[in-house]
């Protein structure tokens, strides 16, 4: 199917508003370097102090903090911000000592499917086609890389396209044949686009097969890809029990990635021998209880779990609002067309830690630099290989000020304390440390994000601050860390009427900027009618593999304002005579996408010109 926005067939369908109308959607003081007393505030004295203590042995390395983009589409609609305000938002994402300064970026493998709010294309649509410069993640790597040419990149499918099963629905069928796809992403992400692909995953959520695991290792090492690392499998606990009783799937695997683990581990996987990660995590609303959830997950998945690497879902917040898990990312940019975006609580909580640590640190063991405060709250202490820098993280996050989307949190309390904070080992003689703090506020007024405080100041190895409630600090010897701004952007608006979209300043293969595809992929090719251009092409020819609940038929892509009325919607289409579908339609007021899309409801006309019918209904 052609499809192209345009002014040729017009669709009055405001008539019939009334028949859908039913489904409309209806500062604190601070001291010297010589005080010792930081902070301090009266409290109860509990008499309690913490102790970091590298000479007593040091704990897991520290594999870094990430974000991922993708799973699916959801940085979709940034590709379309002005270069000068897109540029703002990648430094805050990516930019070494600005704002969240990512250690990791995971992205989707493109699979065609719907993978949350939206679908991402394959490099291959078929076993014939190959195609390097689809979608958009190859420019976000290498936005990222751009910025930090250090940042670990990670590769992760949450479908694959039909022909990979074979006649199922199931991609491991031929593990050759699904290992030797994925590894072409990886090689086209080198060759094509001078990325390194450091990890690759399974597929996300979904069954794992260990004969493709196994399979997948020994083609990387045989492509000479021997340092691309496998993480599996991105979902949940089982597949542990499996790496403990297979000598040959603990060799294949690199780490066990995990999702949403709640900040704990089970006692069998901690004693694995194997680094855990949580491979996915937060996936919560981004304001101060989601900046609340960051930072006490950032600092307990290790207290609690081991979890030597944590990377949110999602990147960035840029997809339109009826989709699933608005504003989930670690900030938002949803306006292309006004450049307005927001920079939220959770780029300041990652960047407690990302700012002052490097991958291939090592954390301190658990009750030497490591450990639960003693009136609630966490601490993380961190080294280098040389042990010739410390970073220490403290947060005070109370339990309904940072609940997660996911899993439940089991209730706790935290107060506020006086700690005292004893050095030994390598820097027992560390005279002072610098301090960075952020308070989220819940009182109505302003949260104090990423503040650089007076140092605090150390005397025979010991220093005594304050810590209140739904609080953050680093501590540190780093000294490059940095808030970066930039004005502040445009205001919002709403999205631009009268629209219109002629494609003709794309590439082929490109898919349109601001056109969300929820079923199928629609991208730019030529037109075979002289009277067109540029038009774009729906472009899925057979059932994908994904994990939606039922299988997803009718392709469908949203754009604008599903609040609409009064709108008027014009298209130019052409149905190819060879593999051509029966019917296209244009719809109103769509109040769903993702996987239950096609349980939505709007005003739909369809159109099928073979039988010279049309039809006006309230969903598909």
């Amino acid at each position: 199917m052609e499809f192209k926005l345009g002014t040729a067939l017009s669709l009055l369908f405001l008539q019939i508003v009334e028949i859908c109308a039913s489904f409309d959607q209806k500062e604190f003081s601070i001291y010297s370097v010589q005080s010792e007393a930081h902070f301090l505030k009266r409290v109860p004295s509990n008499g309690k102090s913490i102790t970091v203590d590298d000479s007593q042995g040091l704990g897991r390395l520290f594999e870094g903090v990430g974000a991922i983009s993708g799973g699916g589409a959801t940085s979709k609609l940034l590709v379309n911000y002005e270069e000068k305000l897109r540029d703002q938002i990648l430094d805050y994402l990516f930019k070494p000592n600005f704002g969240a300064s990512l250690q990791i970026l995971k992205v989707e493998i493109g699979g065609d499917v719907q993978s949350t709010d939206g679908t991402e294309a394959s490099h291959m649509h078929s076993s014939w086609d190959e195609n390097y410069h689809r979608g958009y993640e190859w420019w976000v790597m290498k936005e990222a890389k751009k910025r930090n040419p250090n940042i670990k990149l990670y590769g992760l499918p949450w479908g694959f396209p039909g022909w990979l099963g074979q006649g199922t629905l199931s991609p491991y069928v031929a593990p050759e044949v699904t290992a030797n796809y994925v590894i072409k992403w990886i090689s086209g992400a080198k060759k094509v686009h001078n990325l390194t692909i450091d990890f690759v995953g399974i597929w996300n959520e979904y069954k794992y097969n260990i004969t493709y695991i196994k399979t997948l290792r020994e083609m990387l090492d045989l492509r000479g890809y021997e340092k691309t690392m496998v993480i599996a499998s991105d979902g949940y606990w089982g597949i542990v029990q499996d790496v403990e009783k297979d000598e040959g799937l603990a060799a294949a695997i690199y780490a066990i990635g995990v999702h949403y683990p709640g900040t704990n581990s089970p006692s069998d996987a901690k004693n694995l021998g194997k680094t855990l990660w949580a491979s996915e995590d937060y996936s919560t609303f981004n304001d101060e209880v989601g900046g609340g959830c960051w930072a006490r997950t950032l600092n307990q998945n290790y207290v609690n779990g081991l979890l030597t690497s944590t990377i949110a879902w999602n990147l960035i917040g840029s997809y339109y609002e009826n989709l699933p898990w608005f504003r989930s990312g670690l900030m938002t940019a949803v306006q292309p067309w006004s450049g307005h975006y927001n920079v939220t609580t959770p780029i300041w909580m990652t960047a407690h830690t990302t700012q002052f640590t490097s991958i291939g640190w090592n954390y301190f063991s658990h009750g030497n630099g490591v450990g639960k405060l003693p009136k609630g709250g966490s601490y993380v202490s961190l080294t280098n290989e040389a042990k010739d820098q410390l970073t220490i993280v403290i947060e005070t996050m109370t339990h309904d000020h940072s609940l997660c989307v996911r899993p439940a949190l089991p209730p706790y309390d935290v107060y506020p304390q006086n700690i005292t904070i004893t050095l030994k080992g390598s820097f027992a003689n560390l005279p002072h440390m610098n301090v960075w703090y952020s308070k989220l506020d819940f009182s109505g007024t302003e949260d104090r994000m990423f503040v650089k405080k007076k140092p605090l100041g150390f005397k025979n190895g010991q220093a005594t601050l304050y810590l209140g409630l739904d609080e953050i600090l680093t501590l540190t010897t780093i000294t490059t860390g940095n808030k970066g701004s930039y004005q502040q952007p445009p205001e919002p608006q709403s999205f631009p009427l009268p629209y219109k979209d002629d494609f003709e300043g794309l590439q082929i293969s490109q898919e349109p900027y601001n056109l969300v595809a929820q079923v199928g992929r629609f991208e730019v090719v030529k037109s075979q009618d002289a009277s067109h251009g540029l038009v774009i092409r729906q472009t899925v020819l057979q059932q994908p593999i994904e994990s939606c609940p039922w299988p997803l038929k009718f392709p469908i892509a949203i754009i604008g304002n599903y609040k609409w009325t009064d709108i008027a919607v014009e298209v130019d289409f052409e149905i190819p005579r060879v593999n051509g579908t029966t019917g296209v339609f244009v719809a109103a007021r769509v109040d769903k996408g993702s996987c239950p899309v096609q349980t939505a409801q709007g005003i739909f006309f369809s159109v099928f010109p073979k039988s010279g019918k049309f039809m006006v209904s309230c969903d598909l």
